[in-house]
Order: structure tokens, then sequence, then C-alpha cells
């Protein structure tokens, strides 16, 4: 309905229906005019807008309708039937016009709700990648201190239920750099209960940055594919460094270890999909943040063999379209 007032404004008519494959869905105007829409959609045939004269009252009440088709995808989705008094061509033009107004928004709608359902797709990608590595290792620390220090394995549980929870949540593609700190803390003390001394966290974190709004599970997993591809199959461990600093409009969240590091041609075709298998997570975030922000803020990567990684993502500060939905998830 409110887009028939809209639209019916727009074209200046006397009345205006909008129809799909199954009937009339809304009309402004006369409620005769619902019986003359039908009428009119019964009657059209081709592609171009059409005029049907005198399809509504009689005499100097006779009302004229153009109908013209609305498409999605090159196929009939619905009707645009405008209403008017002695209807010119130039109304016939306008309701075409309005008409392919109307299936440009159809389908950019279906790509709206085809990169959310590709942004959820992503979203559980990752989430089957922290279960059976991270799961598995996470269960194996805390039954190592049930028996040698219970009190160190009821805290691992507790920090365990948090993860998942947060990680396993159904609700929400966003959240703030501190809800997603929050979870990569709990992450680390698992992974620092299997490490020992041999792996060293450090978290610089400009304090005004904390309620900025990022993509749910987007930090964890740069976080994670530093332990475990960085620092994991080194005897000495290693350092994990975390950093959230302003750059002005932005917000730059870079996460570094001093590991292994990766061949700097892999990590090219693991961000341009070339790669399959192993560091799946930076892939992952990468294509999240440039369907978000655009290609501007895809994820840098800087590594060499030997050398550690250094992964920056780069957030915008204001986000209005965006809100954390993290607080009514947890």
């Amino acid at each position: 309905m409110r887009a028939a007032r809209d639209l019916r404004a727009m074209l200046d008519c006397e009345g205006l229906a909008i129809a799909g494959v199954g009937g009339v869905l809304a009309v402004d105007g006369a409620d005769a005019f619902r019986e003359a829409a039908a009428r009119a959609i019964a009657t059209r045939s081709g592609p171009k807008p059409q005029l049907h004269r005198a399809i509504a009252g009689q005499g100097r009440d006779a009302v004229d309708a153009v109908s013209a088709p609305i498409l999605r995808s090159g196929v009939r989705a619905g009707t645009l039937v405008a209403f008017a008094r002695g209807a010119r061509p130039g109304l016939v033009r306008a309701t075409g016009e309005a008409a392919r107004w109307v299936s440009t928004q159809l389908e950019l709608a279906e790509l709206d709700a085809s990169r959310a359902a590709l942004a959820e797709a992503q979203v559980k990608a990752l989430r089957a990648q922290i279960s059976p590595h991270f799961i598995y290792n996470a269960l194996t620390a805390i039954a190592s201190f049930i028996h040698t220090d219970p009190a160190k394995a009821r805290e691992l549980v507790v920090e365990f239920a948090d993860f998942t929870r947060y990680s396993f949540r159904t609700g929400g593609d966003f959240t703030t750099v501190a809800e997603e700190l929050r979870s990569v803390d709990g992450y680390l003390r698992l992974e620092r209960a299997r490490f020992g001394d041999r792996l060293e966290v450090t978290l610089q974190i400009a304090p005004e940055l904390l309620a900025t709004v990022i993509p749910f599970l987007s930090v964890q997993p740069l976080v994670e594919n530093a332990v475990r591809h960085g620092l994991e199959s080194t005897e000495r461990g290693g350092r994990v460094t975390i950093t959230a600093s302003d750059a002005g409009a932005c917000a730059l969240i870079t996460v570094e270890d001093d590991g292994v590091g990766i061949d700097p041609q892999l990590a090219r075709d693991v961000l341009a999909g070339r790669a399959t298998g192993e560091h799946v997570g930076l892939r992952n975030v990468d294509t999240r943040l440039r369907q978000v922000y655009g290609e501007d803020f895809g994820l840098v990567v800087e590594t060499n063999v030997g050398a550690g990684t250094l992964v920056t993502m780069r957030v915008p500060k204001s986000q209005p379209l965006h809100a954390s939905e993290g607080r009514l998830a947890g």
C-alpha cells in the first residue's frame, strides 16, 4: 500500500494498482479500481505497456488504464496498473518507466537476500572450521587438568562454554570490537592451557575503539590462524600481538605472529580463492569484509617463510546501516 501511494503520486494518476502473478496486491484509489485492475491484467499481453480504454465507468466517468509488466530476471513477476481519464501517451511511457524501476528494486532486493544468505553460509563455514580442530584440543587440555588442578579445569570449562556460546550464537551478523576480543581472550586462554609458556599474547587496544562495530567472527579466525598455522608447528611457540588503533575514519585491527610464516604467493592465492584447505579463515574474513564495506576494505597480509605473519583489517568507525546484535544474542 505504501508503494502504491508513492507510485500514484509519482505518476499523478487517479488510481494505481500493484499485482503479483496471483492477483491484485494493493490499490490506491477508488474501490472499483481493484476489479478494473484484474480485468486489465487478464487482457494484457506482450512485454510493453498497454493501454486499456474505458476499463472502468461509463461515459464521462469512464476511466482508462495503463498496464506495464514488472519483471524479475526477465520473467513477469507482476503488473503495475495506472488509472486516468483520457490517458495520454505520456502516462503510458511513465507507467512503463515506473514498472521498470519496480523491477530493478525487486532484483536488488533479491541480490541483498542472496548476499545475506552468502554471509550466513560463510559464518557457518567458519564455525565448521572452529569445531573439529579447536574443540578437540580444548577438551583435551581441560581433561589434562581434571586430576592435577581441578580448579583450573573448572575455569577452563567456563571459558570453553563462553567461547562456544559466542561462536555458535544464532543471531547477529555484527558485533563490537569489545565483544569479539572477549571471545578471542577466551580462545587464547584455552590455547595457553595447551601451549603453556610457549604461547605469549600481547594486546594493544585503543579504548575508544571498543564500541566499534565489526562483522561477527572477523578477528577470532585471524587469531586462530596465527596460533594454528603460525605457532603450533614450532617447538619454541611464539607471540601473538593483537592491536586496534585509530586511523581517522577507520579502525585498524592487526593480528601478528612471529611464527613460521607462509609463502607470499600462497597468501595471494588464498585471498584470491585459488588455494583450498589451510588458511580458509583468512579467505572467508577477507570476502566478508569486501562484501560489507567494498573492495578497498579487504585484508592485507604481510608474510614470508620464517618471518611470521601480519594481518591487517580496516573497518569504518561510522556504520549507520549496521548495528551490533551481540548483546541481544548472548
